[in-house]
């Protein structure tokens, strides 16, 4: 993309300003491109909600960030499935798993690995105090067929169970949701998808590849190693963003980018906080190095 040239005795004040401030613009838009360089930021990716301290507001919490990030994926162009779903004993979810589908999903979202913190005046407290949640987001990238993990049989136990989400009586009267467990790390997959209990096998062996693939990722790149060390316990002190809706903010706590709109942010206008987070992660290498 080439940049218009003014002379300087015949460009107007307005058209030397657009003219620098397209230029920056493009230099940013370059380096922003440059940190998504690792293999793997090409990937589609598995993003994972889990509900943490705080009961029903938490759970609550949990299904307003599932709405973000889908939000954000449809408006960015990302195709979005839902994987595994338990919903909350009163409200909201305890947690769910989707599948987000596209070129550097994985890249984009990375960043968003660790606990989200919410603090509000409370639907649920009948008092009206203001409460504060935490929801747990973890990000996977999703490996195809070109990757190869080798996943032997005597290393996996299946279970099925009955699915516990949307899906008619069909769902819920077979035994079609799938659960593997990958004996040597512990990781335990769970897939409620498709109807097929066979289908569901399948997608289940595809995200467990993709997480032993997130596994082999940390071995090998440090970078990863400080995403692991953001993902702390689901409470108080370790959140990665707080979301402080009274006060009519949202921060990251690492980059420091900050939002006074909560409601955009809910709706799905997270790619300030995409940004910024990749380049603040990147200047943090380059100190490093």
């Amino acid at each position: 993309m080439l940049l218009e040239f003014y002379d300087a005795g015949e460009a107007t004040d307005e058209e030397l300003d657009a003219a620098y401030a397209r230029a920056v613009e493009i230099v940013d838009d370059v380096e922003f491109r440059s940190t998504l360089n690792n293999p793997e930021d090409e990937m589609s990716c598995i993003l994972e909600i889990n509900a943490g301290a705080g009961g029903t507001e938490s759970c609550d919490w949990s299904a307003m960030l599932l709405r973000m990030f889908v939000m954000w994926a449809e408006k960015n162009g990302y195709k979005v499935s839902e994987l595994n779903r338990q919903d909350g004993d009163v409200a909201g979810i305890k947690s769910a798993e989707i599948e987000i589908n596209g070129d550097y999903a994985y890249g984009m979202l990375k960043g968003e690995n660790g606990v989200h913190r919410l603090v509000r005046v409370s639907p649920f407290n009948s008092q009206g105090k203001r409460m504060t949640s935490f929801s747990s987001v973890f990000v996977h990238p999703l490996v195809d067929d070109t990757i190869q993990i080798e996943i032997k049989t005597d290393d996996i136990e299946w279970d099925t169970f009955r699915s516990s989400g949307a899906g008619g009586q069909h769902v819920n009267k077979t035994e079609s949701a799938v659960r593997v467990r990958h004996l040597p790390s512990g990781i335990v997959v769970e897939c409620q998808q498709e109807r097929s209990q066979h289908q569901n096998r399948d997608k289940a062996l595809q995200m467990l590849r993709s997480r032993l693939y997130e596994k082999e990722i940390e071995k090998r790149n440090a970078e990863r190693d400080k995403v692991e060390a953001g993902k702390t316990k689901n409470e108080w002190g370790s959140q990665i963003r707080s979301y402080v809706l009274d006060d009519r903010r949202v921060k990251d706590h690492r980059s420091q980018h900050t939002v006074h709109n909560p409601d955009l942010v809910l709706n799905g206008d997270l790619n300030g906080f995409i940004k910024a987070y990749l380049m603040w992660s990147k200047r943090g290498d380059v100190e490093q190095n």
